[in-house]
């Protein structure tokens, strides 16, 4: 979930054989001058980390802070997000129009997402405008009014955000997926919370929120692009630098309790719909885990298919076909969702035969256990190809690197660069996927069914 100014409109991981001596001269050349990670840890724990590429004329700048709807309760929960949209309504020194207007004039980008572990403020600029980006990024998280006029009308807007949500099948599937996963855990919240807590929650909730999280700890100043690390270093020191470490050892980092995967079987039957939303999934895997690249893998060998896209069932994934060829479903997409010590891994389904739930399930179920006893060679090959290619795709620019660094740095307190996510993505073996699939795909799953499953079975018994 996000909020955007743009233009001051409020809105919301690779790198041949070397012929002769020259080429092996300039090939090392550029791996020297490939952009490096760079991170400095203030006293008070605030992190500094950058990406620098001098050739770029714009930077992205931000901050990630190691709390989101999972940092929350059932009283709170809403809290981060509602945070997000009270930072741009203006601060002590600034108004709402000063923000826009400030934002305008640097031709930037300012913007803000919340996520389920994360919360997240970074700004687009030209690069001599990096200081005055990190000052309002400051401003806004250490000096906001929250003033209860604007929190007032704030909620409405909200509300209308969560109108729109709900009218998101996948995003519905996968909020209901997440609590049937994580039964009474945090992870199981919402990000934008109940209707209710929209409805009720106070200056007083938001100002804890931000004293509990808003800490040195728990906090990084990313930079990528037109970036220079010290002289970053030296605005963190002077912006952020007065922020306390942490409050007591509850807000610890250390503190955060593992989420326990209970599964469940949810259901919402609707007998006049037209589709049946199905998603399944099993544990999956933390983000340091070092069964993360074999499911990754996993993932991209079952694939994704929409018939409607025109998509036929001579794909690579052999779950498409199957499913094609008998007609079973509109479409389906793996998934891998990865957290600090967990993670979901599994498939979301949509199909108009409700019928035959049944045995579209079952060619699911078959499939997944092909992973751990048939699944051959060039099919984990070329899903490794299809997995750096993406990787490296969704590298392509200041922002999306920044993004990288800002994540991984929360989740591991490192950053592998594409070169060693690829090296590792290359090290997996048949016998790697098959052993992670036999241990995994063994568990019992949690299960969402929404609109046209009243013959749904149910998938733990199949």
């Amino acid at each position: 979930m996000s909020s955007k100014f743009l233009f001051s409109k409020l809105s919301k991981s690779l790198l041949g054989s070397n012929r002769n001596m020259m080429y092996r001269r300039s090939l090392a050349t550029a791996t020297s001058m490939l952009p490096t990670l760079r991170k400095t840890i203030l006293p008070n724990g605030f992190t500094v980390a950058t990406e620098e590429n001098p050739a770029s004329q714009t930077a992205t700048v931000g901050v990630w802070i190691d709390a989101g709807s999972r940092a929350e309760n059932e009283k709170n929960n809403g809290a981060a997000h509602f945070l997000e949209h009270m930072a741009f309504k203006g601060t002590k020194s600034r108004t709402q129009r000063d923000l826009e207007l400030q934002i305008e004039n640097m031709g930037g980008h300012l913007n803000a997402y919340t996520s389920r572990e994360q919360t997240v403020y970074y700004a687009k600029a030209f690069k001599h405008d990096v200081p005055q980006a990190v000052e309002i990024l400051s401003d806004i998280l250490q000096h906001s009014t929250l003033d209860p006029g604007a929190i007032e009308r704030e909620r409405d807007v909200i509300l209308r955000e969560q109108e729109e949500v709900e009218k998101q099948m996948e995003e519905v599937v996968f909020d209901h997926l997440h609590a049937a996963a994580f039964k009474d855990e945090p992870l199981g919240l919402t990000i934008l919370g109940p209707k209710e807590n929209i409805q009720s929650l106070t200056r007083d909730d938001l100002s804890n929120y931000i004293k509990a999280n808003y800490t040195g700890e728990r906090m990084i100043l990313v930079g990528s692009g037109g970036i220079d690390h010290d002289a970053l270093v030296r605005l963190a020191e002077n912006h952020f630098g007065r922020l306390p470490n942490k409050l007591d050892a509850s807000t610890s980092k250390s503190a955060m309790k593992k989420a326990v995967f209970t599964g469940a079987d949810f259901r919402i039957n609707d007998a006049n719909a037209q589709q049946a939303h199905i998603a399944v999934a099993i544990e999956g895997a933390s983000w340091t885990s070092p069964d993360y690249f074999p499911l990754l893998v996993m993932q991209s060998i079952i694939g994704s298919w929409d018939r409607s896209l025109g998509a036929t069932g001579h794909m690579d994934s052999r779950l498409s076909s199957v499913l094609h060829n008998k007609q079973l479903a509109n479409s389906f997409m793996s998934f891998n969702t990865s957290y600090k010590d967990t993670g979901l891994w599994g498939i979301y389904l949509i199909t108009e035969d409700k019928d035959r739930i049944d045995e579209l399930l079952k060619s699911t179920k078959n499939e997944w256990g092909r992973l751990s006893t048939s699944v051959t060679d060039e099919e984990v090959q070329r899903a490794k190809q299809q997995l750096k290619a993406g990787l490296l795709l969704s590298l392509d620019g200041s922002t999306p690197i920044a993004e990288d660094i800002g994540r991984q740095l929360l989740t591991s307190g490192d950053r592998m660069s594409p070169k060693q996510v690829e090296e590792l993505v290359a090290k997996v073996t048949v016998d790697d996927v098959r052993r992670v699939a036999q241990d995994y795909l063994q568990r019992d799953a949690a299960v969402v069914g929404i609109g046209a499953v009243d013959k749904m079975p149910d998938f733990n018994h199949i």
